[in-house]
């Protein structure tokens, strides 16, 4: 009996041993020195019991009740015995899916088998996946599910304070842009309204939009895969590229330009034929303010409501962010301009946008209302449009001289600090005209013992090169202005 004892014993500290060395059974090796010291307390009190004499009843019951195991101990030992059953496919593939993406059935099968493994194994406990949203509720305290507010009064509590004159924190509604760059390149990039309980998604991960309100713009959170997105305010040139499209939208370039040709100021009537999806109607609003207004023609009904939409749109995001409203000075007819006498009697224009295919068909019902001397300026994609154009004018006989026909190109550059493979900024090498007292090796061992060694200015090289991406034609210009005959 000693015998099989000791080979007992000396199984299970083998066995221990290998449990040890394998990181899939590291957690049970506390069980496994249980029973070890176990067996071998009993193998050493059967020896005892073998080569002393007989010893009372109450030691014999004390030896009999230590080699008695609970029923936890029992448990643990049938689940280590048990094998686990292997994961099927599905199973695989949603381990490694966000739970985001899971739908509705591998949800409902998932937390079916983390149930069945909580019965199993009462003190296993799987890690609780938390999400911003659920963050928010576990901070707002037990009473989260009884008061509705309780996730926007704890945002309330941990919004910042602005340090500035006239500065505004985030607040829902308002229209953001979300950043990413890598190696000095835009990998993403997405303009978004603030919205309760709405989520940011892109590749890099989540960012819920209740994390950024009562934050101050222009600063970076990481996602839920901790890329950092930095996120602003956006402009009206972004708003102008970013918004929903109908036809193509007049570039902020050549927007500009137009603006300059026309020298729109504040206070003055602008005549705007082709709203399209709203650009320029939204840069004429920015520029005649509001004691000006803005007179905006589309023949297509569907491009009417597009423009409408967005700048509404714009307009209620810029009264949160600056806590006035914006001019409502754009007047949108759904109307041909050829045809649309009636809407312009008894008006006069300090200048002109026409984006159409046909302007030539329009000059004659528009330069009577433009003021004499005034410029017209036409937006035509295409060289042949510029030649139906100037034949127009020659045929017609408008009062109205051809000034200028531009394109207006932009030219993105990349001007960076030169840096080496592993990191480093490059020096420039300057050639020997005189040798320095000191040796090479004094030199460098005085750059290694400044620790955080940083080239002085004008010491490292740039980079200066085009920019791959470049944005290639969009429009021609053409500047009528009007004579009197």
């Amino acid at each position: 009996m000693a015998v099989h004892a000791a080979h007992r014993c000396t199984y299970l500290h083998r066995l221990l041993t290998a449990c040890t060395s394998i990181r899939t059974h590291s957690r049970h090796r506390e069980a496994f020195v249980r029973l070890v010291k176990m067996s071998c307390s009993s193998s050493s009190s059967s020896r005892t019991f073998s080569t002393a004499s007989v010893r009372s009843n109450e030691n014999d019951g004390q030896s009999s009740d230590s080699l008695k195991l609970s029923p936890t101990q029992t448990q643990r030992q049938a689940l280590l015995l048990r094998r686990k059953r292997p994961l099927s496919p599905l199973e695989r593939i949603s381990s490694l899916l966000p739970q985001d993406a899971l739908s509705p059935e591998v949800m409902q099968l998932r937390e079916q088998t983390q149930q069945e493994q909580r019965e199993e194994d009462p003190e296993r406990r799987e890690p609780e996946v938390v999400t911003a949203a659920e963050e928010l509720e576990t901070h707002a305290g037990p009473d989260a599910a009884e008061e509705p507010k309780a996730a926007a009064s704890h945002h309330v509590e941990r919004q910042a304070c602005p340090t500035l004159h006239g500065e505004s924190l985030l607040t829902f509604g308002e229209l953001l842009i979300a950043e990413y760059r890598k190696k000095r390149r835009v990998e993403f990039r997405k303009m978004f309204q603030l919205q309760p309980g709405a989520r940011l998604l892109s590749s890099w991960g989540i960012i819920v939009h209740d994390d950024l309100v009562g934050q101050p713009a222009g600063r970076f959170l990481k996602t839920s895969r901790g890329v950092p997105i930095f996120f602003r305010r956006a402009s009206l040139e972004d708003y102008v590229l970013y918004m929903k499209r109908g036809p193509a939208i007049s570039y902020p370039k050549d927007a500009a330009t137009m603006l300059l040709m026309m020298d729109v100021m504040e206070g003055d009537c602008v005549l705007e034929s082709g709203s399209g999806s709203g650009a320029m109607s939204l840069l004429l609003s920015r520029a005649v303010g509001s004691k000006g207004c803005v007179l905006s023609l589309e023949v297509r009904e569907d491009h009417h409501r597009r423009s409408v939409r967005n700048y509404e749109r714009w307009r209620t995001s810029w009264a949160l962010r600056r806590g006035r409203e914006w001019p409502d000075n754009v007047e949108f007819h759904n109307a041909d301009l050829c045809t649309a006498s009636s809407l312009l009697a008894g008006r006069g224009f300090h200048s002109v946008a026409l984006d159409m295919i046909h302007p030539h068909l329009a000059l004659p019902t528009v330069l009577p209302h433009l003021h004499p001397g005034a410029v017209c300026a036409v937006y035509l994609a295409n060289i042949t449009q510029v030649i139906d154009l100037l034949e127009g004018l020659r045929c017609s006989g408008v009062p109205a001289l051809c000034e200028r026909i531009v394109e207006v190109p932009v030219r993105d550059w990349v001007v960076a600090p030169a840096l080496q493979k592993d990191g480093q900024y490059c020096t420039r090498k300057a050639p020997n005209l005189a040798e320095d007292p000191r040796s090479e090796e004094e030199m460098s061992d005085g750059a290694d013992g400044e620790g955080n060694f940083r080239p002085a200015f004008g010491d490292v090289p740039y980079i200066a090169r085009p920019h791959a991406e470049q944005m290639s034609h969009t429009a021609f210009l053409v500047k009528l202005r009007k004579f009197v005959q």
